[in-house]
């Protein structure tokens, strides 16, 4: 698929990864719907990328029939839709038994639902229109791609409920990937590593160091720009489905 072609929602699409996304594709000539809960910052990322290029849409990701209308309205803004990119999601940290006692059940449910239950909700929704799309080259018909984590592999102290959620959302890649065949809708997951973050930009310099540091070669954190890349990089290769790619360099986390 041609970024030119592309015709987009993109979850988590106002700030951060889904950000970079959508101002990759709109760059490339794309069009984009920003799916977030944040109305200030998507009412900003519209001006940023252009009216007639973008536009926001609040979603609960979580929701199934507020998803399913604003998918509907998302193809119609777009004049189509044919690409789905999975960004929202929540950090979820916490033990399970912390300082305060066992974590609560509600803390790691919330954290599924968001990250592996909501990618999938965006997923189906968007590839009920997609199967419907003409045929382009190999029958190609839409692309969607979700963002895991290196937690899902090596997840740290802390992080069971947000390994869980990604590991989910990698377990569910093939499977989705062999269904959705039929109709040429592609299935991707990229696994960041550890990339700057609003977070990381407010900690000490000798923190961001050391995590810089940690990671192999390029020994510094992921930019958001190079996700955007592997984004476009997944659009154009059409052999590419069903798999996870690491987006680490060659990082591995420690237990803690």
């Amino acid at each position: 698929m041609k970024i030119t072609d592309s015709r987009a929602i993109i979850t988590g699409g106002v700030s951060g990864l889904g950000l970079s996304v959508a101002e990759f594709l709109v760059a490339g000539g794309g069009k984009v719907a920003l799916f977030d809960v944040n109305d200030d910052k998507g009412a900003e990322a519209v001006a940023r990328l252009g009216s007639g290029k973008a536009t926001f849409l609040r979603t609960d990701v979580t929701n199934e029939d507020g998803v399913r209308a604003n998918v509907a309205a998302a193809s119609e803004f777009l004049g189509g839709l044919n690409v789905a990119v999975n960004c929202a999601g929540i950090l979820g940290a916490g033990r399970m038994l912390g300082r305060e006692g066992a974590m609560p059940l509600k803390n790691f449910a919330g954290t599924v639902m968001v990250n592996l239950v909501g990618s999938f909700n965006v997923a189906k929704a968007a590839a009920e229109i997609m199967q419907n799309n003409e045929a382009g080259e190999d029958g190609e018909r839409g692309v969607i791609i979700h963002t895991a984590s290196v937690a899902a592999f090596d997840g740290q102290i802390g992080q069971a409920a947000y390994s869980a959620s990604k590991g989910g959302v990698v377990g569910m890649t093939l499977p989705m990937a062999r269904e959705l065949a039929r109709f040429g809708i592609r299935v991707m997951t990229i696994a960041p590593g550890i990339f700057w973050t609003p977070m990381v930009d407010g900690m000490p310099p000798a923190v961001q160091e050391s995590l810089s540091a940690s990671i192999p070669f390029p020994s510094r954190l992921g930019t958001s720009a190079e996700f955007a890349e592997l984004v476009g990089s997944i659009l154009g290769n059409r052999y590419l489905n069903g798999e996870t790619i690491r987006l680490d360099g060659a990082v591995r986390l420690a237990p803690k």
